[in-house]
Order: structure tokens, then sequence, then C-alpha cells
């Protein structure tokens, strides 16, 4: 079972992350967020370390005004590379009904951007890219109940720090320059002798202020869903789907005008996953998602791609 947490509750939300509702994106991804096993950590103490890929290319429409970065925008253009290393350890509470791990994450990222600015009375376009750490992000505590051999939860609460760099007026950050505050629910049940596994993950960003630009985003509710059948041989297809709903208005002079922002997506898209097994607590373990959103209002639109390498030490 230790194999497990390392695509699972310790990888969670690792790989989330790119521009705030501020940019017409939130800390979360449709169906980005959702690991294998995303409710269960296992009751072996120890190491875990997982690496993380996110592409991310979107855009928004041309007639779409678009909060970024203490200014509003017209047609603009994203593209994230978004790396994680996230290292986690597994309390040693034996085999009761709970166990716990610690986890943080140390990102780096690399956006591109491109947007038509109002110059006075003309319209002007302007490219930008950055690259370096992005903001980092840790659980002190997650806590993962057990039902029973195939049902389990988990619990945390994950925080973003404003750590990387940020410039108001650009539009390609290395950071968000805000807080980001995310309790977070997984489930996970194991059928058919644990060879069919549904989980599910549910959770709210809540965000502090940016002072630099006076835009505060309103909080973000995210359910992602995971169904994933394993074959005796290390693979396992599945399927992923992501629903992001904002739950209040953006505030500020920028927000105000723009009518609160709010926005929500869906997004759906195949899974697959292998898994290799050196020891009884040694492994490897690959998951790689494509997501095709739609339904997508005062967000970017794309089709991000996931990868996670995780490894059990």
């Amino acid at each position: 079972m230790k194999a497990r947490v390392a695509c699972a509750t310790i990888a969670l939300l690792a790989v989330g992350g790119t521009h705030a509702t501020e940019g017409a994106m939130g800390r979360s991804i449709s169906a980005a967020q959702i690991t294998p096993y995303v409710g269960i950590i296992p009751p072996t103490p120890g190491l875990n370390v997982s690496v993380s890929y996110i592409n991310y290319d979107g855009d928004i429409g041309r007639s779409r005004q678009v909060p970024i970065a203490g200014v509003a925008a017209l047609d603009l253009h994203a593209k994230i590379d978004l790396y994680a290393a996230t290292f986690a350890y597994i309390w040693d509470t034996g085999k009761g009904r709970w166990n716990y791990a610690s986890m943080f994450t140390v990102p780096y990222i690399r956006p591109t951007a491109s947007a038509s600015l109002a110059v006075g009375a003309a319209q002007r376009t302007v490219n930008d890219r950055a690259s370096g750490l992005f903001d980092l992000y840790f659980a002190p505590v997650i806590a993962s109940y057990h039902v029973s051999e195939v049902e389990h939860w988990s619990f945390g609460v994950y925080v973003y720090a404003p750590t990387a760099d940020y410039e108001k007026g650009r539009l390609a950050n290395k950071g968000l320059n805000i807080w980001t505050y995310s309790p977070a629910v997984g489930y996970t049940h194991l059928f058919n002798k644990a060879s069919l596994e549904f989980s599910g993950l549910a959770g709210v960003d809540f965000y502090s202020k940016n002072h630099a630009t006076d835009y505060k985003n309103g909080a973000v509710f995210r359910l992602d869903l995971m169904l994933m059948q394993r074959t005796p041989s290390g693979w396992g297809f599945g399927a992923v789907a992501g629903w992001i709903q904002q739950l209040e208005d953006d505030k500020g002079p920028t927000a105000d005008r723009l009518g609160g922002f709010s926005g929500h997506s869906i997004g759906v898209g195949p899974a697959l996953a292998f898994k290799k097994s050196f020891s009884k607590e040694s492994s490897i373990d690959f998951t790689l998602r494509w997501v095709k959103e739609f339904d997508v209002k005062n967000r970017l639109k794309g089709e991000p791609l996931v990868l996670n390498v995780a490894f059990a030490l």
C-alpha cells in the first residue's frame, strides 16, 4: 500500500496552480488535481517523492475583457509549463483507522502570454514571458480515515504562499502575489479486488487580496473525479472529469467594472497509468491525462496535459 500514496494524497494538488482568477484561471485546473488513490495514506512511515508537469495552452474570446495584473486585456492567450517536485513524509502512526502525512511542493513555472491592451484610443498587442520558481505550496497535516479495506477518506488544508516574483502590469508573472488556502476532501473506493478504482476530490480555494492591484478573487469550488481500471501487467486505463465553479464575485475596481468576473468550467478526458514495483516498499508510478475543457465562462479555455511520476522510497 505504501507505494500508492505517492500518487495519492501526497501528490494531491501538487500540479495545480497557474494564473489566479484575476488572470482568467484559478489555482486549480479542470480535472488536474485528482490523483489515483486520493483518499489513501498508507500506514507505513517514510518519505515519498513525486514530480509532475502540466502543459496548459488556453485563450479567451476576443470580445471578453480580462483583468490581469492590474489591467483589463482583450484577446488573452496564455501558455503555461509548470514543473513541480513534491516531498511528503508519512507519520509513524501504525495501522489504525487514521494515518497522517505532511507535504510541501517546490514548483517552477514558464508562463507566456499575449493580449490586446488599450493605449489611449488605440489597441496594441503585448507579448510577455517569464520563468522561475512559482509560489511554494504545502500542507502541514493530511489525514486519512480508512472506513474499510476498500473505502477511504482524506482531509487536508493546502496553502500557497506568495513567494515568487510579481510585477504589476505584466501579463506573465512567476507568482500571483496572494495567499491561497484550499481545504479539500478526497474519497477512494476500490472494486473487483482493487483492480477498479473510483476516486473523487472536492475543495474550495480561498484567495487573499492582491494589494498591488487592489483585486480580490472570489472563492472557487472544484470537483474532480477519476475512474481507473488496472490490469495485472501494471497498466491502468480510465477517465477523469472536472468541474470548477466560482462561488462569489471578484472584488475591486476592475472586477466591479467587469460585473464581478465570476466564472466556471467543465473538463473531461482519458487517463493512463503504469506502476512498477521493485519491492514491497518501493515502486514507481506514472499517470498521464489529457483534458478537454468546455462550457467555459470568464476563464481561459484549453486542453491541459498532466503528467505525474511518483516514487515510494
